[in-house]
């Protein structure tokens, strides 16, 4: 099993959660997160009670536990991600440096190899989107869209899972890289903000399938 390689108690949990190792309806316990990650009782408790603040962890009890995000929840993340990934992209079609945009270009072809792997395509579609946030040179979109995806680690499952869905997430990245690279503004807004649209209804489907399944 894969573990997290930050020394930082509050980004060691955030990563578990991240990748699967805790997954939304997961216990955490203050000395087996301890023990876990080589680090004393004081800052696990202490990061334990920051990503309670930040609705991360829910209570069960006396226990705390990975949250989890209903059906309106889910929508209303998806609604906010959507208009601030536009705007960072829109950004970063003015403010991208030539270094930055290549960069792009580089993760989108290097990325194109791993479509049928969802897990890895997860973790590099996280990069991704992470050099885009950070060529909007705007500390304070950032700073959101940092909330924003921690909060998407509440969801049990990618989007990228579903059959045929990497390839065309793969070709969506290839467009906004493009109009990025063309310093088109609003072609690079409106590209990135559709790309979202169609990853939310593509996780619609995944919940509507998953609850037929159970009954």
């Amino acid at each position: 099993m894969q573990k997290p390689q930050n020394t930082d108690a509050y980004s060691m949990i955030l990563e578990a959660i991240d990748l699967g190792i805790y997954r939304p309806g997961s216990r955490l316990v203050e000395s087996e997160l301890a023990e876990r990650f080589g680090v004393s009782r004081t800052p696990i408790r202490e990061a334990l009670q920051r990503l309670e603040t930040q609705s991360l962890l829910a209570r069960d009890g006396r226990s705390l536990i990975v949250a989890s995000l209903d059906h309106n929840q889910m929508a209303e993340l998806y609604v906010v991600r959507r208009e601030l990934e536009g705007l960072a992209a829109r950004l970063a079609a003015q403010h991208a440096t030539p270094e930055e945009v290549r960069i792009l270009r580089e993760m989108v072809e290097a990325d194109n190899a791993l479509i049928d792997n969802p897990v890895a395509l997860a973790r590099a579609n996280r990069r991704f989107h992470k050099q885009v946030h950070l060529a909007s040179h705007n500390r304070y979109l950032v700073q959101q869209l940092d909330l924003v995806h921690r909060t998407m680690a509440l969801m049990a499952t990618t989007s990228l899972a579903a059959q045929g869905r990497g390839a065309i997430a793969q070709a969506e990245h290839d467009g906004i890289v493009r109009a990025i690279e063309e310093k088109n503004e609003e072609a690079a807004y409106v590209a990135l903000r559709d790309h979202i649209s169609v990853a939310f209804i593509t996780r619609l489907k995944q919940d509507a399938k998953r609850r037929e399944e159970e009954v």
